[in-house]
Formats: C-alpha cells, sequence, structure tokens
C-alpha cells in the first residue's frame, strides 16, 4: 500500500520522535482516514466527485487548464470540513503518467518564511507514481487549511477545521 510519510516540525520536539518510532499500526489507529484521487489536474473529491477527463502528459498541461478553469472549479465546490484531530490523508495517482505529490497546509503557510517551518503545520511528499497510493499523517488543530498537488498542478482545495 505504499509507505508513510512523517514530517514534524521543530516545535513538535520530543513528542515528535516519540511519536515516529511508534508502531505504525498504532498510528492508523487513532487517526481517521481521508481517500483522495488525483487525476491529471484535479483530485476528484474535492470537486464533488466530478473526474472532469482533463488529460496531461507534464506538469505544464495542468498549469495551463487549471490557470484557465481552477478557481472557477474551487469556488463551485463544497470545501472539507472536518474535525480536529489526527489524521491520514490516503492519496492515489489515478493515471496521471508522471509522478505527483501531496501538500497539506496552513492556509497562510509560507514555504520562505522560516517562523512558519517552526509554528504552522506543513506536510508534503511525493513519489505517487501512476497507480500508488501513499498515506500522509497530519495532526490538524482548529483553523484553515489548503491542500494540492504541486507537481501535478492542482488547485488549492480549501480544508476548514472546526469543532
Amino acid at each position: 500500500m505504499g509507505y508513510r510519510v512523517y514530517r514534524f516540525s521543530m516545535a513538535a520536539g520530543l513528542a515528535a520522535l516519540i511519536l515516529s518510532a511508534s508502531p505504525l499500526l498504532h498510528a492508523e489507529e487513532a487517526a481517521t482516514v481521508i481517500t483522495l484521487t488525483q487525476t491529471p489536474c484535479q483530485f476528484i473529491e474535492a470537486e464533488d466527485g466530478i473526474d472532469r477527463g482533463f488529460t496531461s502528459q507534464q506538469q505544464s498541461d495542468c498549469e495551463k487548464i487549471n490557470a484557465e478553469t481552477g478557481e472557477k472549479r474551487v469556488a463551485e465546490s463544497k470545501a472539507r470540513t472536518l474535525k480536529p484531530g489526527k489524521y491520514i490523508f490516503r492519496v492515489t495517482n489515478k493515471n496521471v503518467p508522471y509522478s505527483l505529490g501531496f501538500w497539506v497546509r496552513d492556509k497562510d503557510y509560507n514555504w520562505a518564511n522560516p517562523l512558519d517551518k517552526l509554528t504552522k503545520t506543513s506536510v508534503s511528499g511525493g513519489g505517487l507514481d501512476t497507480g500508488v497510493t501513499l498515506d500522509y499523517v497530519v495532526e490538524l488543530k482548529e483553523g484553515e487549511y489548503l491542500y494540492s498537488c504541486p507537481l501535478n498542478t492542482t488547485p488549492d482545495y480549501n480544508l476548514h477545521v472546526t469543532n
């Protein structure tokens, strides 16, 4: 089923070390699984289950498609709402002919800001070749998040976490 991607901020300190050393089965028992399917230029579940049927041979194809339609598609789809807690995002590359990734982060996360790397949520990874499924484990607190694939150049989909 692939491998697990664990990424913790420096702020998590010793707790991150202890959690990353815990048995994988224990992590799955305590987390809710969110299944996501990537097709060319989109996540199907993020767009209300609609597979747009886009075709792409390379990242630049999706950059063009999403520059033209991405903002409208995100505005028309319902944002996912979750409760605070631990999640496993189980992401599958379905028929995209190149390697993909996944990235979930605080809505205002700035990868170039060193303080954000210490204080904000950002979990990412690659290696999603055609037909591969990988898991991304993250603890989400109340707030606003985005998720996307920079390698498939999907839109930034909204994720709300609230009690």
